[in-house]
């Protein structure tokens, strides 16, 4: 149990660490420009991401489905990020 938490704490942390990027950016810099929703969302795909993998981590017991599943996830998270960041696919998510 106190493995499951360690991993858990360490999913948090790291998404607290990469949104601390950009929000020391939006605060010290003219060329970051996030609002509350961008910080929302950027947390909420960061939070599932890591909760996917760890989901990954403790069902799937071949390595090799391990590996396969979590590239999955991370090329999931890169595409939906680069959408809608700059709209790659042209979807009405995309941004401006």
């Amino acid at each position: 149990m106190i493995t499951l938490n360690k991993r858990l704490s360490r999913i948090l942390l790291t998404v607290a660490v990469l949104l601390s990027i950009p929000l020391f950016g939006t605060l010290f810099s003219v060329g970051f420009n996030w609002g509350l929703f961008d910080f929302i969302l950027a947390g909420g795909l960061l939070l599932g991401t890591g909760l996917l993998c760890e989901l990954v981590l403790r069902k799937v017991r071949r390595p090799d489905y391990r590996i396969a599943l979590i590239v999955l996830v991370l090329a999931a998270l890169l595409l939906i990020w680069a959408e809608i960041a700059v709209g790659i696919f042209e979807s009405p998510l995309a941004g401006s």
